[in-house]
């Protein structure tokens, strides 16, 4: 299932994850591509992709016979500049590269750990349904957050043995980080050279990410709130590019927002309700989903049984160091 929103000029089209929490999309890695084109002035439609919700390729965008996805050598930003689309980061001077790349590193490993540490890991599921796996059956949605949290637990270093350091490290590093980001920033407009870059559109979209998803409890948002032009930058940019450049850019609460179609279907208000007396095929037909339904529940229950054990086993696995031994 797709949606669509708006018409791209020349066919460029952004296909992302659905848009949730006031965001255009909820998603913290499709977030940066729309603000990139968004910063760039360039038309585009949106494309929401509703079936692969633990897909790496995306985001994706489509120009004419080809497209590029995020997986991809470049990713996004890179397939713009290949084929000649735009390329806001072509203008930086060379002896202001190494300072540039330092503050993506920055952005790109202690922030982006910092926020998948607190969407999968702290206590986020909630969050990260309603981004990732709303649309999805329920078991299968309860299924796939497991593994992406079991996923990003891995990649981030977080076992049993050193939950709480590893915490607080994730969260030292990201301090340190916004630290940096707001001396450099000052009250500048932009991070470089007193013009967008993809470095504006990576940042803007992780401090919307935190701002919108993330609670007055999270750790990660109080660090952010800490520096007044961080926040005063966030708010200028989007007010300048995003809530200017689109008739819906930052969506609000959306009733009935639909999510049958490419091409977008509206919401029509509540049906009438049906009094047709039901058929011996319907009533068979109710009887069999509810079966299905309690057999996605079983299964969940076994999944989550066979999790814990697994847990349970990797924390005993010890050896004389205290290193967990993985399977």
């Amino acid at each position: 299932m797709e949606q669509q929103e708006g018409e791209g000029r020349d066919g460029l089209v952004l296909v992302v994850r659905k848009s949730a929490y006031g965001l255009p999309t909820a998603c913290p890695v499709c977030l940066p591509a729309y603000i990139y084109l968004r910063l760039a002035n360039i038309s585009f439609s949106t494309h929401y992709n509703l079936l692969n919700p633990d897909s790496d390729a995306l985001p994706s965008i489509e120009f004419g016979d080809v497209a590029g996805f995020h997986n991809e050598t470049g990713g996004i930003f890179g397939f713009l500049s290949k084929e000649d689309i735009v390329d806001l980061d072509s203008g930086i001077p060379s002896d202001s590269l190494p300072d540039w790349l330092a503050l993506k590193a920055l952005i790109c490993s202690c922030l982006n750990d910092a926020a998948l540490y607190e969407l999968w890991v702290n206590h986020n599921q909630k969050v990260a349904n309603e981004i990732y796996f709303s649309d999805l059956p329920w078991a299968i949605g309860k299924i796939l957050y497991w593994k992406q949290r079991r996923t990003v637990m891995q990649r981030l270093g977080v076992y049993p043995s050193n939950g709480q350091e590893r915490e607080a490290e994730l969260y030292r590093n990201a301090a340190g980080a916004y630290e940096a980001l707001s001396t450099k920033l000052g009250d500048q407009t932009f991070l470089f050279e007193n013009k967008p870059t993809s470095l504006d559109a990576i940042f803007l979209g992780h401090i919307l990410f935190v701002l919108h998803t993330f609670n007055n409890s999270s750790t990660l948002r109080l660090e952010l709130m800490k520096h007044d032009n961080l926040i005063k930058y966030a708010e200028n940019l989007k007010s300048k590019f995003l809530e200017a450049s689109s008739s819906s850019p930052l969506l609000r609460s959306v009733p009935g927002f639909a999510s049958s179609s490419r091409t977008g279907a509206k919401y029509r208000g509540p049906k009438e309700k049906n009094t047709k007396p039901k058929t011996e095929e319907e009533k068979t037909f109710r009887r069999r989903a509810k079966y299905f339904l309690i057999t996605q529940f079983i299964a969940v229950l076994v999944f989550l049984t066979l999790m814990g054990s697994m847990n349970e086993g990797e924390v005993e696995m010890e050896d004389e160091d205290g290193m967990i031994v993985e399977d």
